[in-house]
């Protein structure tokens, strides 16, 4: 999807938003839900099941109370000023359910990957989904609780992803982090497409 300036509604006078797809990705029980949740100016739509055996050993960082997971997607959307609509689509972090991921993020323009961490490892497949697709994307270390166990620096080596993904702390719940978070990813976005359209053929 490619970023173009807003058309004026000529009945109104007034600016016509831009719509924008965005995905929040990452492990299972990484603050996805609970992102999108945190922001959406409507009731999010989630699709939780009861966890299953499926699910049993995995440390959630804390919530010992955690009986649901996303199963398809969770959906919110939230407004950034008078030009900019933002659809944030939540993707299911079980690895049985990402066969749904292709549908997903069909026209997207970027990503957000959600990292605990504390299990770095279950974020690998979403990093390498990405990178693999030419999906702009950045990292977002949900501080759980202000929690770091590794720096910014040795998740980028752990990662092994390239200097230009833009990396940022953040806190799924809270509302003031998750837009600086998104901010970022649309800077991020936009710097990809004016690049790729000056690199372009004329």
């Amino acid at each position: 999807m490619a970023f173009r300036r807003s058309d004026r509604n000529h009945d109104s006078g007034g600016v016509v938003p831009i719509p924008v797809k965005i995905i929040i990705a990452g492990g299972y029980a990484v603050g996805k839900t609970t992102f999108v949740g945190s922001i959406s100016e409507i009731e999010p739509l989630t699709t939780e099941a009861a966890l299953t055996t499926m699910s049993a050993g995995v440390d959630v960082a804390g919530d010992a109370d955690k009986h649901s997971t996303t199963v398809a997607m969770d959906f919110g959307r939230i407004s950034l000023g008078d030009d900019l609509i933002l659809y944030l689509f939540g993707t299911p972090g079980q690895e049985r359910f990402q066969f749904m991921w292709d549908d997903l993020v069909r026209g997207a323009i970027g990503a957000v990957v959600l990292v605990d961490t504390s299990r770095l490892a279950d974020c690998f497949g979403a990093v390498d989904y990405f990178e693999s697709a030419g999906i702009p994307f950045v990292v977002a270390i949900n501080a759980f609780f202000g929690r770091l166990h590794h720096t910014l620096d040795e998740v980028r080596d752990a990662l092994a992803i390239s200097p230009d993904v833009p990396m940022v702390v953040t806190d799924a719940r809270d509302r003031a982090a998750t837009k600086a978070t998104l901010l970022e990813l649309v800077q991020h976005a936009l710097t990809r497409a004016v690049e790729e359209g000056s690199a372009a053929p004329v």
